[in-house]
């Protein structure tokens, strides 16, 4: 059998100490090798849930990096700070009584009529969205165009810690995605059934039948459902 190699040694600092890590873990494997046991900023350590976001830069280097902690590997020099909360603008509204407009959202969030088109919050994203195009299609009330290009978004806010305007990105997204799918995106009937089976329990058996099989039956179910195009 080939001899394992260890793992190198690099330093990083975390919140301004100093520390020495391996170099094959992730941001977040690195906090708590630290010693740090995190109970905000902390989720699915898959980079699906947006909790971990971090900050960082390289030591010599001018450029700021905003990333998932939970799959951006540490390197030498690396100074780290978590965004463990960042404070959005959160309206409060009910789908039922708003109207699809332009003003409606000029209601809501007059902030995004401030976008200077820096595009900063473009370049921060964590995955790679079209953040100003769709702040932009939101200025124009056009729902569907910013539903789509936010559909991936998974609310990390490191958009929104970097706009000049203030503007809160996320929530401005989820509106124009809840929008979308009240107003615009044709009914999926299925769904509509499924919602009427969870509120008369009658999906509880399709829920315990789950619970009987096992992981490689759940696996199975799973990689060879129905794709809804």
């Amino acid at each position: 059998m080939p001899e394992k190699v260890a793992p190198k040694m690099i330093t990083i600092n975390l919140y301004g100490k100093r520390y020495r890590v391996p170099d094959n873990m992730t941001m977040l494997k690195a906090l708590e090798y630290c010693g740090y046991a995190p109970t905000r900023g902390i989720g699915c350590r898959h980079g699906f849930c947006g909790a971990c976001a971090m900050v960082y830069r390289i030591k010599g280097e001018r450029q700021l990096h905003y990333c998932l902690g939970c799959e951006t590997r540490v390197q030498d020099m690396m100074y780290i700070s978590t965004i463990s909360y960042f404070p959005l603008e959160k309206q409060v509204y009910d789908l039922n009584e708003i109207e699809p407009t332009a003003d409606m959202i000029k209601h809501l969030y007059p902030e995004i009529y401030s976008c200077v088109s820096c595009n900063t919050c473009t370049a921060t994203c964590t995955q790679g969205l079209d953040v100003m195009g769709y702040i932009h299609d939101a200025q124009k009330g056009d729902f569907k165009a910013c539903a789509e290009k936010s559909f991936d978004c998974i609310m990390c806010n490191c958009c929104a810690s970097r706009c000049p305007a203030g503007i809160s990105h996320p929530e401005v997204a989820m509106l124009a995605r809840r929008i979308n799918g009240k107003y615009i995106a044709p009914e999926a009937k299925h769904l509509t059934e499924r919602v009427e089976e969870v509120k008369t329990g009658t999906l509880l058996d399709d829920v315990r039948a789950l619970m009987a099989k096992s992981d490689d039956e759940i696996r199975e179910l799973y990689n060879t459902r129905e794709i809804e195009k």
